[in-house]
């Protein structure tokens, strides 16, 4: 492959064409060639018709619960932010000056009765259009001069934005993932605790980390007590499929009643079967180890029950949305973990834990008990994905054959990327 790029001479091939050369050499089944992981070109490719294409998980609606409670953040060179309005709604900006294209919010969050640019003060209102433009011409045209709009919409409790012109239809996830959030309550939660980590590896070998447990058993210990998803088909023996099949059978006659189901029978990771298809979110709930409530450090329930559940004994309720959104849900917390590009070889990652919106805490929770198990999984994964991208990044590496067996995921994941890319 070194030859053929060597040849074609990329440093004045198009894009196109290069890009052209990289994907003939990629194999259905196997690894992405290294370029896709630290190559900036293919990392512009990846923010044009991944990240500005689509829909990004951008927050959860109780981080803006009143109005003009904003959140911002940053999709590559663009800042968006996030705000209620006076209506109820969810909105998002571009947030900067159509004055002279200063950033208008500098914090991450906050609450605003106007925007106003810190530069010249134009001033807007939080629905985006401008209100006051001092020194400026009576008669110019204030209302062709409001913020740039940015798609939104939210769906039980989690908030999505689309930088596209026009972009995909919302309205399969909303209809697949609302009545399966519904019973989870995120609706009626609030933030216990962020975590911001900077992972020193591109985002797709984070998300594709995300997308198997093959590593599972040596490199998370907490984990797998809780979770049956370490197991595979090839190396689950007729007693551990047996323990499986009798907790799922368990699991879904007590749920029944209460309209909760097993949705995931299988020992491995829940697949994305239409992800060739531009089908980017998926859903299930999970059936935990025999006495595991929660995925806590001991199983326990440490926080009070979220949403319409009247029992702990309701599994893990998991979503997931490509790129950049997945969330576990206990009976008593749900947590959260949205990554954003930050460059070819660098992903931004916020980790949120959830808890029902009267638990105090203290009282109710303590953040001792309730961040330990996901906060050692994904600082344990992003070191995974830190030495990842050091070796991807050799002269010497070479794209490697996928496990049928432990790394489907992965794969759906890449023919989708690699469809969506093409």
């Amino acid at each position: 492959m070194q030859n053929a790029l060597q040849s074609a001479n990329p440093r004045r091939a198009t894009v196109p064409e290069r890009l052209k050369l990289i994907l003939a050499n990629c194999r259905s089944g196997w690894s992405l060639p290294r370029e896709f992981y630290c190559d900036e070109e293919i990392y512009r490719l990846d923010v044009e018709r991944i990240w500005r294409h689509g829909w990004l998980f951008a927050g959860h609606s109780c981080e803006v619960p009143q109005a003009g409670d904003y959140i911002a953040f940053w999709i590559d060179s663009d800042s968006i932010i996030v705000i209620r309005g006076e209506d109820g709604l969810v909105r998002a900006f571009h947030n900067l000056c159509r004055h002279r294209g200063s950033l208008i919010c500098a914090d991450a969050r906050g609450r605003a009765s106007r925007l106003v640019c810190p530069y010249h003060q134009w001033t807007y209102a939080i629905d985006g259009k401008l209100l006051a433009c001092r020194g400026m011409p009576d008669d110019l045209d204030k209302t062709q001069l409001g913020l740039h709009p940015v798609h939104a919409r939210e769906i039980e409790g989690l908030i999505y934005v689309s930088l596209a012109p026009e972009p995909p239809d919302f309205e399969p996830a909303q209809m697949l993932l609302g009545p399966i959030l519904k019973p989870q309550g995120l609706t009626r939660a609030k933030v216990a605790k962020s975590i911001d980590y900077e992972i020193e590896a591109n985002w797709k070998l984070v998300w594709e980390n995300n997308r198997e447990c093959y590593h599972c058993n040596v490199n998370h210990p907490q984990y797998i007590k809780a979770n049956f998803d370490h197991y595979n088909a090839d190396d689950s023996t007729e007693r551990i499929r047996h323990r499986i099949d009798a907790q799922v059978k368990r699991s879904e006659a007590k749920w029944a009643e209460s309209g909760l189901t097993v949705s995931h029978k299988e020992t491995g990771m829940t697949r994305f079967p239409d992800a060739e298809r531009n089908i980017w979110f998926s859903a299930n709930r999970t059936a935990l180890v025999e006495g595991w409530m929660s995925e806590t450090m001991d199983g326990r329930q440490v926080a009070p029950l979220m949403g319409d559940y009247v029992d702990p004994d309701v599994g893990t309720l998991r979503a997931r949305t490509l790129p950049n959104f997945w969330n576990h849900s206990s009976c008593d917390h749900g947590v959260s973990t949205q990554l954003l590009p930050a460059g070819p070889q660098s992903t931004r990652a916020r980790v949120t834990w959830l808890v029902h919106q009267d638990a105090v805490e203290g009282r109710d929770y303590r953040l001792d008990e309730l961040l330990p198990f996901w906060q050692l999984t994904s600082e344990q994964d992003w070191e995974i994905c830190k030495n990842q991208q050091r070796g991807v990044n050799s002269t010497a590496y070479k794209p490697g054959p996928y496990s049928p067996v432990k790394e489907y995921n992965v794969d759906a994941f890449v023919r989708w990327y690699l469809k969506m890319l093409a």
